[in-house]
């Protein structure tokens, strides 16, 4: 079975071909345009998209030696997203599917994420628990099998992925904001600063990143560049500061569901200090992090859950519509 699967939900453009679970290729073009500007404009996404999906869903056949002949059927992210940009994707899909005359599938994108784990790991099984990080979704879930799951936690106001661009706007770095503080903390001291951390009660499973971002804009109002104290360690800070919460989180939900395995997802997920500090803290737990290409948005996590539909009919008519704040249940 031969899918090709469209991403459009966000600033990437993404297509991917996925043949009988193994997917043979991958291609993201990301939309540059936006640093400039400090963060996505949904109608320059949307313009974008419609610019470069004829050329990235041509570039991704030509990889995967695939002809549009041989597709099964075509898997499209529904939401969440932005609507203009998920619009898009859509029409694109369907219109190359009536064409054809295959199924076009509906995909959640953050389901998604979390079957892009089983492309990192084979050998994973259910249950577990997903952390499921981003731009827009800060998450726990406990994973049960597909389609049971159960929402453990999630930010009662910025998603982690926001507090890493909103701090990088306040530190004076570019957009995207987490590999920018990445980047720019390297060298320097994590224990430097001490950052709030909103662990909420004891035993809470939700987040709350709002009051991290505001110390740090206040602290910044009277920073000065010292040979003891560097911006490098103003970074590490605020990024162990925001790496501290999601380890302590993953923590209480292993403790809580008694599970043994832990998915990374989502765009944070390519945090290195996120990865290092979850291993360390995780050692005797099995804890799976998608490959760097498949954290971001990707087609590819939206192929392989689409061959997966596919093969069980789950799916719609092709009436679907664009559902921009689509839950995960």
């Amino acid at each position: 079975m031969t899918i090709l699967g469209i991403e459009t939900s966000c600033d990437e453009t993404a297509a991917s071909i996925c043949k009988d679970g193994k997917i043979l290729s991958n291609t993201v073009s990301q939309q540059i345009i936006h640093s400039k500007f400090g963060g996505v404009v949904p109608e320059i996404a949307s313009r974008e998209h419609e610019i470069l999906l004829n050329t990235v869903v041509d570039n991704t056949l030509l990889e995967s030696q695939i002809d549009l002949c041989d597709l099964d059927a075509i898997s499209v992210t529904q939401g969440p997203g932005l609507v203009g940009t998920l619009l898009t994707g859509i029409s694109f899909a369907k219109g190359l599917g009536i064409g054809l005359g295959i199924p076009v599938i509906p995909v959640n994108h953050l389901e998604g994420h979390i079957f892009a784990n089983f492309l990192a790991d084979e050998s994973l099984e259910f249950p577990f628990v997903c952390l499921l990080v981003s731009g827009g979704h800060t998450q726990l879930w406990s994973i049960e099998n597909m389609g049971k799951y159960l929402l453990l936690g999630e930010t009662r106001d910025d998603a982690a992925g926001e507090a890493f661009d909103k701090g990088a706007r306040i530190l004076g770095l570019g957009y995207p904001g987490g590999p920018e503080i990445e980047k720019a903390s390297i060298g320097g001291n994590p224990n430097k600063i001490f950052f709030p951390r909103s662990l909420l009660s004891k035993d809470s499973l939700e987040f709350s990143f709002s009051g991290l971002k505001t110390s740090l804009l206040y602290f910044m109002d009277n920073f000065k560049e010292t040979k003891t104290l560097t911006l490098k360690d103003v970074t590490a800070s605020y990024q162990m500061a925001i790496v501290d919460t999601l380890v302590e989180k993953v923590k209480r939900a292993l403790n809580k569901t008694g599970f043994e395995r832990c998915i990374i997802a989502g765009g944070v997920a390519a945090n290195d200090c996120l990865r290092k500090e979850l291993d360390k803290a995780l050692s005797k737990k099995h804890i799976i992090f998608p490959e760097l290409s498949l954290c971001t948005d990707n087609a590819a996590m939206i192929s392989y859950l689409g061959e997966i539909k596919n093969k069980i009919g789950e799916y719609e008519s092709i009436e679907f519509s664009a559902l921009p704040n689509l839950k995960l249940n």
